[in-house]
């Protein structure tokens, strides 16, 4: 990578302030943008941030977005297209919706912009660590150029197919780590109704085939001791999950398990708009009847 190499961060939330910052620690030269004033603030107390997404994208010769999901994102790159220099190589960091992100790709080449999507998967302590899972979906040159940028931020970097794979990784671990915690809730639920203690039910599990993400870092210190704080949004994991299933069905490959755990975690996300995902425990500890 040019010595020179500008990188324009837009998103500068939970995720994407601590992306930058590495950036940043690594030696690149960023500059980052953010609707919030009070995100702008933080970043720019370690680097340059812009008032306005058009600022940081100029000059820039790749552009990172972290932003809420794939509809945020395709408005922004549009909205940028004119203002991003050809050549430029955008990398979406969000989680966004495989087959929509195929599209944006064709846009943006209209404009010979490059994208590639790369979403992540590790959390807030893993970004700020910089040691998150990185699927990296796109050409796979164009992977390469911008390797050592991922590389800022991730220990593994996984090159998972063209583009939009990154988006369908990211979508269906999220549902497979979402079933896992599911099953996790229901099964303590029903063995604290039994009278074991769920403490001891989580160690057994731990040591027994049932061990999974969710047993070993979720259950004792954010849904057993009621913290519910793991930093990650219920609403968020409800909307990968749909996008999962959205992207089933529209292969024409739906599974039944899938299907009803995106149903499931849509009306938790309803009835908890402002949920930790760890709260699905408290969703399912409600009955079936409160579920609808």
């Amino acid at each position: 990578m040019p010595e020179t190499h500008r990188i324009a961060v837009l998103g500068l939330g939970r995720m994407g302030l601590p992306l930058a910052t590495n950036l940043v620690s690594s030696g690149f030269c960023v500059v980052g943008h953010d609707t919030l004033p009070s995100a702008r603030s933080r970043f720019g107390a370690i680097a340059d941030v812009t008032d306005t997404p058009v600022a940081a994208v100029q000059r820039a010769d790749v552009v990172i977005t972290m932003l809420p999901d794939g509809r945020v994102v395709r408005e922004v790159l549009t909205g940028l297209q004119d203002a991003i220099s050809p050549g430029t190589i955008v990398i979406d960091m969000s989680s966004s919706a495989p087959l929509g992100t195929r599209e944006l790709g064709d846009v943006l080449a209209h404009k010979k912009i490059a994208l590639i999507d790369a979403p992540v998967s590790g959390g807030v302590s893993r970004a700020e660590a910089g040691t998150l899972a990185i699927m990296a979906g796109g050409p796979s040159d164009k992977i390469e150029q911008v390797r050592p940028v991922l590389e800022a931020m991730g220990s593994e970097i996984f090159l998972t197919g063209g583009l939009g794979s990154g988006h369908a990784v990211k979508a269906l671990n999220n549902y497979v780590s979402a079933a896992g915690l599911q099953a996790a809730c229901e099964a303590t639920l029903i063995a604290q109704e039994f009278g074991i203690d769920g403490q001891v039910f989580i160690d057994v599990l731990n040591a027994s085939t049932g061990r999974n993400n969710s047993t070993e870092v979720k259950m004792k210190p954010f849904v057993l001791s009621r913290d519910f704080g793991s930093g990650f949004a219920l609403g968020l994991m409800s909307k990968d999950i749909r996008t999962a299933d959205d992207l089933a069905k529209a292969l024409a490959a739906t599974q039944p398990g899938l299907s009803a755990t995106a149903d499931l975690w849509t009306r938790a996300a309803e009835a908890m708009p402002n949920g930790d995902h760890t709260e699905i425990y408290r969703f399912l500890s409600q009955g079936s009847e409160d579920q609808g």
